[in-house]
């Protein structure tokens, strides 16, 4: 049995379905049981709750082989990250009380860094809270989303896709959440090993690489268009983000643009991705078809 937090989002997801792929039984702490209906349905055993409460996340932990730990992603973050401290503080309690066998973490390339990280800082502050967990706990430091450029299935209609990438044919770690899950599965249900370990996992795209397989999906010639620096809180908030709020967004897209938020050139696992951006767009597109 494989706890698995965050099923209901991509990343948990698809840790879950490769886990069930293996023959593995998997459980899952969820907070509405109608939206993890389908994982149920597929032999999921749901525990109620969620990762603002420890003795439910606890609960969730008994008698698993291994735990698959993340936190939910907050695009405008209180000045001192109290969100993802709460959260890390419930993790660390009940990792404690309820030593699994093994871990594995959800991190971010840049992790390593302490500073200038935007949002990112909240898994800087995971991997340092998870330092003294008696587990053996494998972070695993993931490059961009390619589902994070989805949008474009719409708003590249005209043969252009804005992104925050400047320049855009610079080279950065990206990857597909398939392949983060899939290498979740593998580090929980592989070989065992001791105290922490740090697996880096990406390919380095560009966003013009990921601007033209846009384009192959779509039938057009799609290019990548760098948003202005100027106009990053204004895109931002028309996604969603409050009105004096982006700072962390625009500090994260500027980490990466200047290389301060990568690969660590350091004592660490490197894993390459497999499916591309390309792969990850064709997918949605066929979804939206039916």
């Amino acid at each position: 049995m494989f706890l698995v937090m965050g099923i209901t989002g991509k990343v948990g997801g698809a840790t879950a379905k490769h886990l069930l792929a293996h023959g593995r039984t998997v459980r899952a702490l969820v907070r509405n049981r109608e939206k993890a209906a389908n994982w149920a349905n597929l032999g999921v055993e749901l525990v109620d709750g969620d990762w603002n409460d420890p003795t439910a996340i606890e609960r969730a932990l008994e008698d698993v082989e291994g735990a698959f730990v993340m936190l939910p992603a907050v695009w405008a973050p209180s000045p001192d990250f109290a969100e993802a401290k709460g959260v890390i503080s419930n993790y660390v309690e009940a990792l404690t009380r309820a030593a699994p066998p093994r871990a594995v973490a959800l991190s971010s390339m840049g992790a390593n860094r302490t500073s200038g990280l935007g949002m990112i800082t909240a898994l800087s502050l995971l991997e340092q809270g998870f330092r003294d967990l008696t587990s053996p706990i494998a972070f695993v430091r993931a490059g961009g989303f390619f589902e994070n450029f989805l949008y474009g299935l719409q708003v590249a209609q005209g043969g252009t896709l804005p992104v925050y990438y400047n320049p855009t044919n610079r080279k950065s770690t990206m990857v597909a959440t398939n392949d983060i899950g899939a290498e979740v599965a593998t580090l929980l249900t592989g070989p065992a090993w001791s105290g922490q370990r740090i697996v880096e996992l990406g390919s380095m795209v560009s966003a013009d690489e990921v601007a033209e397989q846009l384009g192959e999906v779509l039938s057009l010639d799609v290019k990548a268009f760098a948003v202005p620096r100027a106009g990053w809180a204004e895109a931002f908030e028309q996604l969603g983000i409050p009105k004096g709020r982006t700072g962390p967004a625009e500090e994260m897209f500027e980490a990466v643009n200047t290389g301060w938020m990568d690969l660590e050139a350091g004592d660490t696992e490197h894993v390459a991705g497999t499916t591309s951006a390309r792969d990850v767009f064709a997918a949605a597109r066929n979804v939206d078809k039916v």
